[in-house]
């Protein structure tokens, strides 16, 4: 069952994105060359609790860390580890938390060092196909006209959707449904409607949709080694259209700009 939210519960929601925005603003002009995902794990969680929230992602299912930590060719849930960040990777970090009863949840991906072209140009579509997507989340429309952009953006650019993992709706839980693919056409496909909160969270290999687990059970990396990009917000869909809850608006363009600027 998909959970309409009132607006309070929105607000809610809200103010969690809101603490996981200031963890993203906290630890992202430390993403340089040398530095561990696991001295940026421990800040992440330091500053998390010190606003009376707990990490999202500590514990669930037996995950060890609070934030997921997937550089180069890894897809989603890197577990942090002490290995120093090299120039030229990229790193995506999802983070996540709970206050007030309600999660937030948002995944973006950082350059570390200077990048090739290339790898600039599959976070700009990424991040561009995430925009994308919540424009059209909007009451009235169907989930696949969120997730069926999302795929004709990616695929139009030559690279490809990941399958095996998708977005979700959020709220008391951090996976409610429904679940939000980014591929079309869909075995679900609600009519979207105000009150709905979805997290929409594009995942994008360069150059093969196949997906390999590590033994740790939890990091997944593209199977031809090439890079992947993760990009997630948390949209409330609305009667005027699709709110973003998970950046202030002050950061909707900054997210942008440097990547345009690379290509």
């Amino acid at each position: 069952m998909i959970s309409i939210k009132t607006s309070r519960e929105i607000e809610l929601i809200r103010t969690s994105c809101q603490l996981v925005a200031d963890a993203h603003r906290a630890v992202r002009d430390l993403i340089v060359p040398g530095v561990t995902t696991a001295e940026l794990d421990r800040l992440v969680e330091r500053l998390i609790r010190s606003r009376g929230a707990e990490p999202a992602w500590k514990g669930y299912h037996g995950y060890p860390a609070t934030i997921c930590a997937s550089v180069n060719a890894q897809i989603v849930h890197g577990i942090p580890n002490d290995h120093p960040l090299q120039n030229g990777d990229m790193i995506g970090l999802d983070i996540g938390c709970r206050l007030g009863g309600y999660y937030g949840d948002q995944g973006y991906t950082y350059p570390v060092g200077d990048l090739s072209p290339e790898t600039w140009r599959l976070m700009r579509v990424t991040l561009e196909s995430l925009y994308k997507g919540i424009e059209q989340a909007r009451p009235g429309n169907r989930l696949s006209d969120v997730t069926g952009t999302i795929q004709a953006w990616v695929e139009s650019h030559g690279y490809y959707i990941v399958r095996n993992f998708v977005g979700h709706g959020i709220g008391r839980k951090l996976h409610e449904e429904p679940q939000v693919p980014n591929y079309a056409p869909l075995e679900k496909n609600p009519r979207l409607k105000p009150g709905m909160v979805i997290c929409i969270e594009p995942m994008v290999n360069m150059g093969t949709e196949e997906v390999v687990v590590a033994s740790d059970n939890w990091t997944a990396a593209a199977a031809d080694g090439l890079p992947s990009a993760h990009y997630e917000h948390v949209v409330a869909i609305t009667s005027s259209g699709p709110e973003i809850l998970s950046v202030r608006l002050e950061d909707e363009t900054a997210s942008l700009e440097p990547i345009r600027q690379k290509v």
